[in-house]
């Protein structure tokens, strides 16, 4: 009988892309041009963002840190409230602000993976009715094209909107509860319009930078970036049960990328995974709900989801049959104990080795966060950083968690003795 315990290091792909993630709002501060900022002053949100974390001037010490890491791409989002502060009307201090963000990561030989749409909206776009409105997406196609005339050649990859799925059942599904965002509204026909209307925004967007791109012979692979979830259910048995996962992985997971055409608009497939959604049932009812698995003694991060490591390979051997290559564009956990952090790396990478040995063509892995920072409605008390911030001095200070990851950059791989985190002997 073989020895399945083998000492080697779980090499991964060469040209493998080891990545951070950040976005705009979440990081720069003032950004007094959005929606997000309006709602903070107006009380709708617990929590304001103010001056943030400092990014927008020290983009420079941040990426030193980045480079440090032996990280090669960075994942992040121009702001599109300081790009067109006004309907029709383009900043060109923010467009020299960014243009000299991405080159300040070109000049770091870090490829530059740009999100146009991470949530927030101009404030005057907003107040049009945002996304809500078919008539608005000129407005959107617009800005991707002038964005893309304007740093197209800093680009290497394109993201055209960031977790619509999230976006839509925050913004419209969640109704007047505490973790809502901006509009604040809950209808079940708006957000369905919402939805397809950032469908054809995508399509249009993907044309669009092709488009720009081809004849400024500058780099088009386009995609969005896809919150995905691995989803359970405890009656292994059940076809009603399984029934259930089967509709909730297709709507939650692949509903997008089915309605906008697949191959034909996304050029690669970029995911976002965090956790597991347990599923339950009570018998002779077809009523579903996300069990509450507080109570199970799992373990959870800081804002209580599953930490479930199993589930991004279930989740990349699920999308294989894209047949396209794939980006984890965030992958991350927020603990303010950085060994889990530790623990967390290796374990999820760990399941990515697996599933490209299993057939599955995955270019590159974006953990969030490159910083501690502002997460939306939670605030700034979860920690995702592999940078942690003094929010006084605005002081950065490179983890434990940023030394591991950058060790496995260096390395391309998990060597052996970083298999400590997950319980295994070391001694050869």
């Amino acid at each position: 009988m073989s020895n399945s315990h083998h000492h080697h290091t779980h090499k991964f792909p060469k040209g493998f892309l080891w990545g951070t993630a950040t976005s705009s709002h979440q990081v720069e501060g003032n950004n007094h041009l959005n929606d997000w900022w309006r709602s903070e002053e107006e009380g709708k949100l617990r929590h304001k963002s103010g001056r943030g974390i400092g990014h927008f001037h020290k983009y420079k010490e941040d990426f030193d840190l980045a480079k440090k890491m032996n990280t090669n791409a960075h994942r992040l989002s121009i702001e599109w409230s300081r790009i067109e502060p006004k309907c029709g009307e383009w900043s060109e201090d923010a467009i020299e602000h960014y243009r000299k963000v991405l080159a300040s990561l070109k000049k770091r030989n870090i490829r530059v993976m740009l999100t146009l749409h991470h949530f927030t909206l101009p404030q005057w776009f907003a107040d049009k009715g945002g996304f809500e409105k078919r008539k608005n997406i000129k407005y959107f196609s617009r800005y991707v094209k002038f964005i893309t005339e304007e740093v197209g050649e800093y680009v290497d990859i394109w993201i055209t909107i960031n977790e619509p799925g999230v976006y839509i059942y925050q913004s419209y599904m969640r109704g007047g509860e505490d973790d809502q965002w901006p509009p604040f509204k809950k209808s079940t026909i708006t957000s369905l319009r919402v939805y397809w209307n950032l469908v054809i925004a995508h399509r249009k967007t993907y044309h669009i930078i092709h488009s720009v791109c081809d004849d400024n012979k500058c780099s088009s692979q386009v995609g969005i970036s896809q919150n995905v979830l691995s989803f359970a259910t405890y009656r292994k048995h059940g076809l009603i049960d399984n029934l259930v996962v089967w509709l909730a992985v297709n709507f939650a997971n692949h509903g997008f990328y089915y309605l906008s055409g697949k191959k034909k608009t996304h050029d690669f497939l970029g995911l976002n995974y965090y956790f597991r959604v347990s599923l339950k049932r009570t018998r002779g009812s077809l009523h579903v709900i996300q069990d509450d698995i507080s109570g199970q003694g799992r373990e959870t991060s800081d804002i209580g989801w599953e930490i479930y490591p199993r589930g991004l390979f279930d989740v990349l051997m699920d999308f294989r049959d894209y047949k396209l290559p794939i980006y984890i564009t965030e992958n991350g956990i927020a603990t303010s104990n950085d060994d889990r952090r530790q623990r967390f790396i290796v374990a999820h990478l760990n399941e990515v080795y697996h599933a490209i040995k299993g057939g599955t063509d995955i270019r590159g892995y974006f953990h969030w966060s490159l910083l501690d920072n502002f997460e939306w409605h939670l605030g700034y008390a979860p920690k995702f950083g592999l940078i942690g911030v003094n929010r006084s001095t605005l002081k950065r200070t490179l983890k434990f968690s940023g030394k591991l990851y950058g060790e496995i950059a260096k390395e391309n791989g998990l060597i052996h003795k970083m298999m400590r985190y997950l319980g295994h002997e070391t001694k050869l």
